[in-house]
């Protein structure tokens, strides 16, 4: 795992350990990476209480509850379907704060949407954020591209809801299980 997504899933750490708050994911491009690393670091039991794999259209639908209609009117890499995926995962699941993501990692796209065009969002049921990612730098770079950003996007939402303490010593850190 890189250096910087280890920094950021210990960001991730403190912020929700503190709170007390949690978090589920629900991806469909990145297949569980996101996941993975927020689970890299001892404690995440904690806070992250699963994520779904929602990779076809059916699965967004009969698992997150996403209009089968929206998906067919708006593409499954959309804004919309990646707020949705937020809503459903954050229902489904029971938690405070969601990531998702939804896109064309390559080698294929659909509809007119080029590959590497990736939907990102975050946020709770009252406040959910997007980032659009574009651009083809192979399959594995764009899915490891969407897994930092996501990450980085989520953090950058945790920090505005809860600044950092001005002594970081003073964050309690989480008992390993």
């Amino acid at each position: 795992m890189e250096l910087e997504s280890k920094v950021l899933s210990k960001e991730i750490l403190y912020k929700l350990y503190e709170t007390g708050k949690t978090i589920a994911t629900a991806e469909s491009c990145t297949s569980g990476r996101i996941g993975e690393v927020i689970t890299s670091v001892p404690g995440a039991s904690a806070y992250y209480k699963g994520g779904t794999i929602c990779y076809s259209d059916e699965a967004k639908t009969k698992v997150l509850g996403i209009d089968a209609e929206l998906i067919a009117e708006k593409n499954a890499v959309s804004e919309e379907v990646a707020r949705e995926m937020v809503k459903g995962v954050l229902n489904l699941l029971g938690t405070d704060f969601a990531i998702a993501t939804t896109g064309f990692a390559g080698p294929g796209a659909d509809a007119g949407i080029p590959v590497g065009t990736i939907w990102i969002a975050c946020g709770t049921a009252d406040d959910i954020r997007t980032l659009k990612i574009e651009g083809d730098e192979g399959r594995e770079e764009n899915l490891r591209n969407a897994t930092s950003k996501a990450l980085q996007f989520f953090v950058q939402f945790l920090t505005e809801l809860y600044p950092a303490p001005a002594d970081m010593d003073q964050v309690p850190k989480p008992e390993a299980k």
